[in-house]
């Protein structure tokens, strides 16, 4: 048995932006399942959205949102987000984070996004990730409040209703989670007086995607498993361009090389864009996505191209350093040519619900970052929206962890948790069992339930998971715990939660685009997709 003040799942931008700013108040554990800068973040290229320069506002901002997210955005959540964006980047400068500054020594260098009316991301070149993630590391391991236990991966959340076979106040309580120590293989007990879930997104439930092995929707398995309620993950965004090259893995090509003037073209040399949307190369993330799936369907080509090379090399190189160094290594100047790139699961836009302070459904547990649902995206993401959203509401809940911190420990109170019990499992002998069952899946996702959707594919998806499910079911409950055989469970719930949310939607919006269904239906379809397990009584968990 372990007890830490506050449990943060998740070592990206949100949970150590969140853990810096409680840990004068209280002690914080923050666990993270592989190295603590394994992280989306350390991977984010493009930079964080922010009105920063007098050409641009908050109405500007605002709208682009807004349009983005194709009328299911919350926009009092738009407006807090957006208005408090500017303070929020000047804090991660105060941080020690180094973005690139703007001519004539101004405060930055702003980049232009597909989707956004003006230029308002700020950058560090095309490292903006990993930039933020060293400058906030570097400040949590200065702080001897923050414990940072790597090989640490969540299993299960522990609730209230399990400890007492009741909850209080007929709502339940997380206190803490089970967790396994990928280094000793044992499954610990951590108690906590409130849990942050900031673990991400499950790009990994699909068979191509730009996330790190790391994205397997663990959060969004153990909350919902716990009874809060997700929404709206149907919603899961396709990046328009992942380096094609089947040598590279998962490896991004930046909205910000759209921004500056590259041109997507067919394997004709042809700019199609514009066929597709009226705003052409710089249209959002779902109409460009949509735009070059049906240029490869049309074409039978393997990928298309997007080409800066008419841009000055030196520009390039110095714009992209990242970009220009890892297509080179594969043979790709493209300072002389064109990228190949096609389209792969990037963004989770919906996740586990929340309101304006991170809070979830369940008393004592937050979630921040992709793994939430804070209504700021609605149908889909606006470029560079997702580092502002996580630093913005991380900002907000430790607010309110500090205001109510005596009123939390004050009412939690000793509560007897059980030990994981590990019963009559064994090891598991043979691994393909899980490799098989994880690229059935992965597959399954990519071909049904992709860019462009089809009813009867939903309904031929769910009959063909069905057996996998029981089978992966038997797995958990036969088997001694491995990390693989968690991140199983997960991605399986995760993919039937999709699966069931699109269902629901019977219109085409945003990032769920239906053939049967292809037009907007605001009168019966203009909310959110809600899914939780004590009121659904179907699926697998």
């Amino acid at each position: 048995m372990y007890r830490a003040d506050v449990l943060v799942i998740g070592s990206g931008v949100a949970g150590l932006s969140f853990a810096l700013k409680v840990a004068d108040r209280c002690r914080v554990t923050l666990i993270t399942k592989k190295a603590r800068a394994d992280t989306a973040t350390n991977l984010a290229q493009g930079g964080v959205a922010a009105v920063l320069s007098g050409v641009d506002s908050t109405e500007l901002h605002v709208a682009d949102t807004m349009r983005s997210g194709d009328g299911l955005c919350n926009e009092e959540v738009v407006r807090l987000v957006v208005e408090e964006g500017p303070e929020r980047v000047r804090e991660l400068v105060d941080f020690g984070v180094a973005f690139q500054k703007g001519e004539g020594g101004e405060e930055f260098d702003l980049g232009m996004e597909g989707g956004h009316s003006a230029r308002r991301v700020a950058h560090a070149f095309d490292l903006t990730g990993r930039e933020i993630e060293r400058a906030l590391l570097t400040r949590v391991e200065e702080n001897p409040n923050i414990q940072v236990l790597e090989d640490h991966l969540a299993i299960d959340l522990l609730l209230e209703s399990k400890a007492k076979g009741q909850s209080a106040d007929g709502r339940d309580r997380c206190l803490g989670a089970y967790v396994l120590n990928r280094c000793t293989m044992e499954v610990e007990t951590w108690q906590a007086a409130v849990t942050v879930l900031c673990t991400g997104g499950c790009g990994k439930v699909y068979l191509y995607t730009t996330n790190p092995d790391i994205a397997t929707g663990d959060g969004l398995a153990m909350a919902y498993r716990a009874g809060a309620e997700v929404a709206n993950l149907e919603f899961v965004q396709f990046h328009p361009t992942c380096f094609f090259n089947r040598r590279a893995k998962n490896f991004l090509i930046s909205e910000a090389v759209r921004g500056e003037g590259g041109i997507l073209i067919n394997e004709k040399g042809e700019p199609f864009m514009h066929r597709y949307d009226a705003r052409g190369d710089l249209a959002t993330r779902d109409a460009v996505a949509r735009g070059i799936d049906a240029e490869m369907k049309a074409s039978g080509a393997d990928c298309v191209y997007l080409d800066i090379s008419h841009k000055p090399a030196d520009f390039v190189r110095e714009r992209f350093p990242t970009i220009y160094a890892t297509c080179k290594k594969y043979g790709v100047d493209i300072t002389r040519e064109p990228i190949p790139v096609v389209p792969a699961a990037h963004y989770m836009c919906g996740g586990v619900r929340v309101d304006v302070w991170g809070r979830t459904t369940v008393d004592n547990l937050l979630a921040l970052g992709e793994v939430a649902c804070t209504g700021l995206h609605g149908a889909n993401r606006l470029a560079s929206n997702s580092l502002l959203e996580a630093v913005v509401f991380a900002h907000r809940s430790a607010l309110w962890l500090r205001d109510q911190w005596e009123n939390i420990v004050g009412k939690g109170g000793e509560v007897q948790v059980a030990d994981w019990r590990t019963g009559k499992a064994r090891s598991i002998e043979e691994n393909v069992l899980i490799s098989h069952n994880w690229d059935q899946i992965r597959r399954l996702m990519w071909n049904y339930v992709g860019i462009v959707r089809r009813e009867k594919r939903l309904k031929l998806v769910r009959r063909r998971l069905g057996p996998i499910l029981e089978e992966i079911q038997e797995h958990f409950h036969d088997y001694l715990l491995t990390p693989d055989l968690v991140e199983l469970r997960n991605i399986a719930v995760v993919a039937e939660l999709i699966i069931r949310c699109a269902g629901r939607r019977k219109e085409s919006r945003g990032l769920h685009y239906m053939v049967d269904y292809p037009e907007r239906d605001d009168f019966h379809f203009r909310q959110d997709t809600v899914l939780q397990r004590e009121r659904d009584g179907e699926g697998w968990w």
